[in-house]
This record gives C-alpha cells, structure tokens and sequence, in this order.
C-alpha cells in the first residue's frame, strides 16, 4: 500500500513565506501521518494567479530560495510542490522533492488563455513528459490543464512510461456546478488510464476568484477513494494500492490497443528513479466521510469564503455596508457576518423622504437578526442642500433621474465618508442583474471597495435568502425583506420593474446573452423581440458603467471582468 497526504492549502498571493511555512507544516503533517507522498497545490509556494508579479526578478527569485528551504524538509517522503520554475523563460512547474533533493521538475504544458486565464502572457509551455519510480510504484506529475485533455502528459505518463498514479496539481477556480463537472472529468481520466489519480487543488479567494477545494483520490475504475473539504484548508490522507492498477490493466484490452496505435502528443521525455528511503511503520487511518453542498449552500460558501478572504488578505478589520431594507443589502450584511464574524460588520441605513417605512425598520430587524451594529443617518438635509446649491444649474429643466440619482450618491459619500475615516471596507451591494443593465448608480450604489454579489442574478440572490433563512431556523432576514417588491426607492412608488422587465424575464436574457454568447434571433424566438431588443441595448451601451465597478466573487461560468471583455467604445450591433 502507498499513502497518500494531499495538502489542500489556501495561499496568499506574494506572501511567499506564509506560504512556505503552510507547506512546511503540510509536510510535518505528512510525516505525522507516515505519508510517502505529500502533494501541494499549483503555484502553492507563490498563490495563484500571481499575474504580472511574474515580471519582477525579485519575485521569482524569492520562490525559487523559499523551494530551496522546503527541499531541506523532505527528507524520508516525496513531495510535488508548485512553484515558478525559472530556466531559458518562466515556467508554471511542479518541483519533485524526494529525501531532501530535487529530483524533477514538471513544467506545465498547456497553459489555459481564456476565462481567467492569462498563462501564455507569462509562461513558457513545457515540451517533456518524465515519470518517477521509486520502490518500484511509478507516478507521473501534471498540473491543472493538462489532465483536462485526454490525450496530454497524463496519457503519455500512464501509456509509454507505466505510471500507475497520477499526480495532478491544481489551481482551479470556482463556478456553480463545476466541482461536479470536474469530478466526472478525474474519474473518466482515471479509468481511461487505468491509473489512479490524485488532484489536490487549491482553496481560498483571490480577488474574484474562489478556489473550491474538493480534492479528490480515484480508483483505477474512476471510482472516488478520499474527497477534501469544499470551501475549507484540508488534509486528504488515504491509502492506495498500486498493485490495483495492474489487475485493472490486465482486464482492459484498450491500454493494448492503445499502446499499439496512439502516437503520444507529448513523448516520454525520461524516467527518473528515486531510491526508496527508509520508512516508520504506518498507523491506521480514521474513516471519514465528506458530503457536498446542495446548489444554494455551495453558491452561499463560496461568496463566503470570496468575502473573507478579500477582506482578511487585504489586512481589514471590519466592513461597513448600506442596509435599505431590500434583499440583496440584507443577502451581502448575512454573506459578511458568516463570513467575518457580527462583531466585524456595521450596518448604515440611510432614510430619504421617498424611503418606504420598511426600509428603516427592515434594515433595523435584520441587524438584530443578525447581531450587528446599525446606525441611521437621515439623508434628507444633504439631499435639500444639494438641490438649492444646484437649482440655478437646474433651472428650467423638468425633475428626472439626476435628482433620484444624488439620493445614492449622497449615500455612496457618506458610506466613503465612514470608510476612509475609519479604515473599513466598504462592501457595495449590487446584483448581476443590475450590473447587467446598468440599473445602479456610478458613485452612489456602486461606492464600494467588494462588491459580494457582483456575478449573483437577481433571481438566485432570492434563493440564496431563502436557503439562509431556512439553514438559520430562527430569525434572520425579516420575512417582509424576501416578499416586498424591489424598488430603488428614489422617487414616490418606484418599483423595478417601471425601468426593466420582471427578474424571472429578464435572468434567463442576460444569461443567455452575457453567459453563452446566443444570438439575438435565438432570443427572440423564445422571449420576443421587444424585450430581447430592450435589455440587449442595456447591456451593451453599460459597458463603461461596469468597468468601474468594484471587483466581487466569480460564481458563474462568465462573470464581467476578466471572462467577459468587451470595448466600452462600440460601434458594432448585433444584426436584429
């Protein structure tokens, strides 16, 4: 039997030594457990993306001295750890540290350039392909994207060089219902090899990013052996037996077809034979079983864990957010409380003459509910101010969205006003849906330094109330909070729905038009032309809205940002 200690880690971008020091008691952890193999996530020593911080020497220089002390540390195990590998360019790589010396380096071959992505703005693709062999177990190393093509190094590692383990480090981020496509993705990559297969990916948040965890060990037949911890630091220890693999194999004629026929796409490039150091007896493991979150509570985490870790990496203390009484600044204050703690939020809620009685007294139920602090700050003298200063400007022109629209920027000053005079993160409270549109006001509603909600429609945003609520199982948001109808409340009655079509419309439009890029014509025929046509002429003249939104938790497959870049000055229209 071989044991395995996956270290599912939550680094933190640059901070090189508080990263080291998470892999050195990794591997303390590992010896504790009488692990032979100790495996560290993609980029574990430098956090990922690390972006252009890869254009500084002293960056690089400083993970290839920290990967230096580490390897003093691994004396009687393996350990595959990554890191920047530096040669004739940079590499996204994984060292293989065996009994206290390098013995391998793995350098990432295809480099994801979508999405999120960027790694063929920094790195170079490997070209070599070696598998390792010590004690007669043979296991090839790969990093994230190269296990997600069938025929890549993992093939060519299990095929030409008998690898019966494969190692697969990763840093994949999170989006609703990707851990089960991935997980479906391992098991088919395992069985296709006979092979097992160990993924040990990062966890924790990075700007938009989320990183789920959810590591996985799986049989040669692609059945799950060990799972990590969603949304959580986690150790993974199990035990494989290699010999599995080779009964496997002598029962599946493919690998001799296969050995017959392929030609690989990247050769074997060597195999390197480590000498088996000596090794303690191992003790037994405790059984432990993991169970998934439902569809809701792993949206929930997630935003969760985006939210902290912005705010505890960023070296905040406390946040403050505006409360109106309305669901998505009661969703954000319930996200930031799990998140950070009750004694590190402050509620602000700020009446102005057209605020409906609810807005106060909701926003005062919830943060009882909830257990924070809310102050009130009437809007109304500033607001009056600000029309006497600008009524010469004014004059003659009829009352509309500007005067609505000096309500939220009063309120963004004054919520700014409190953040730079304390030091408290500012969280915005605006949904996909609106963002979408541009329903939100630059410099009022949009003030924020995170917005926790930025990737969230509006429809889920109720959901994810409703799957709160139900999880509290005692009073949490106010009941009149998830049934009263969304308004801005910037003008008498005002609903949401006088400037756009009803939520449960609208969501599946810009999903299909934000999200998978569907044609307008495919829209049409299924929502009708005037609508499609209404909210497709939103969502293009508000690019520039969006580009100076704060940044928020990636939870969809394309979020505004990074996944979807479009020119804010923009002719083209598609066809209608």
């Amino acid at each position: 039997m071989l044991r395995l200690f996956l270290c599912q880690m939550n680094p933190t971008v640059g901070d090189i030594p508080g990263n080291a020091a998470k892999i050195l008691d990794g591997l303390r952890k590992a010896r504790h457990w009488g692990a032979e193999i100790a495996v560290f996530p993609e980029c574990a020593l430098v956090g990922y993306p690390p972006e252009d911080l890869l254009f500084k020497a002293q960056f690089v220089r400083e993970n290839l001295k920290a990967l230096e002390e580490i390897r003093e540390h691994t004396r009687g195990l393996t350990a595959v750890v990554g890191f920047v590998h530096r040669e004739d360019d940079l590499y996204n790589a994984a060292a293989v540290l065996h009994d206290g010396e390098l013995r391998g380096v793995v350098k990432k071959a295809f480099l994801p350039n979508y999405g999120v992505f960027d790694e063929d703005r920094y790195f170079q693709a490997g070209r070599e392909t070696p598998v390792f062999r010590v004690g007669g177990r043979t296991f090839g190393v790969t990093i994230c994207e190269d296990m997600w093509y069938p025929g890549g190094p993992a093939r060519t590692q299990a095929l030409q060089g008998g690898a019966e383990l494969l190692l697969n480090i990763s840093a994949s981020p999170y989006y609703a219902g990707k851990a089960k496509f991935r997980e479906t993705m391992l098991a088919t990559r395992a069985a296709d090899n006979a092979c097992l297969l160990a993924f040990c990916n990062l966890v924790g948040g990075q700007d938009e990013l989320v990183f789920d965890g959810n590591s996985l060990v799986f049989s040669p037949r692609g059945e799950v052996l060990a799972r990590g911890l969603p949304f959580e630091e986690d150790t993974v220890v199990v035990d494989v037996d290699p010999a599995e693999v080779f009964n496997q194999r002598l029962r599946d004629p493919r690998r001799r077809v296969a050995l017959r026929a392929e030609t690989p796409a990247l050769p074997l490039s060597e195999i390197v034979h480590l000498a088996e150091p000596p090794r303690a007896p191992k003790g037994p493991l405790p059984i432990r079983a993991v169970e998934g979150p439902g569809e809701e509570e792993e949206v929930y985490r997630a935003l969760a864990l985006g939210c902290r870790d912005y705010v505890r990496k960023n070296q905040f203390e406390k946040v403050l957010l505006g409360l109106s009484g309305g669901i998505d600044s009661a969703l954000t204050a319930s996200i930031a409380v799990d998140a950070l703690g009750l004694d590190h939020v402050l509620g602000i809620t700020m009446p102005s003459p057209y605020s409906s009685e609810g807005s106060v007294t909701d926003s005062l139920e919830l943060a009882r509910n909830l257990g924070i602090e809310c102050r009130t700050v009437p809007i109304a003298p500033v607001f009056d101010a600000f029309l006497g200063t600008l009524a010469p400007l004014f004059d003659g022109a009829p009352v509309g969205v500007a005067e609505e629209n000096l309500q939220a920027r009063i309120r963004g000053s004054i919520l700014m006003a409190l953040s730079n005079k304390f030091g408290w993160l500012l969280l915005s409270t605006g949904n996909k849906s609106e963002t979408s549109v541009g329903y939100c006001t630059l410099y009022g509603d949009m003030a924020g330094g995170f917005d926790v909600l930025k990737d969230v429609p509006k429809t889920l945003v109720f959901r994810l109330a409703q799957w709160r609520n139900a999880a509290a199982r005692r009073p949490w948001i106010p009941e009149a909070t998830l049934t009263k109808e969304p308004s801005a409340e910037l003008r008498p009655d005002q609903r949401d729905t006088d400037s756009l079509p009803a939520y449960e419309l609208l969501d599946p439009i810009l999903e299909g038009y934000v999200e998978v890029d569907r044609s307008f014509e495919s829209l049409a025929a299924e929502f009708g032309v005037e609508v499609v046509s209404r909210v497709v002429a939103l969502v293009d003249r508000n690019e520039y809205k969006r580009r100076q939104a704060p940044p928020g938790v990636k939870i969809t497959p394309r979020a505004f940002g990074k996944d979807r870049r479009f020119p804010i000055t923009n002719r083209w229209r598609e066809s209608r």
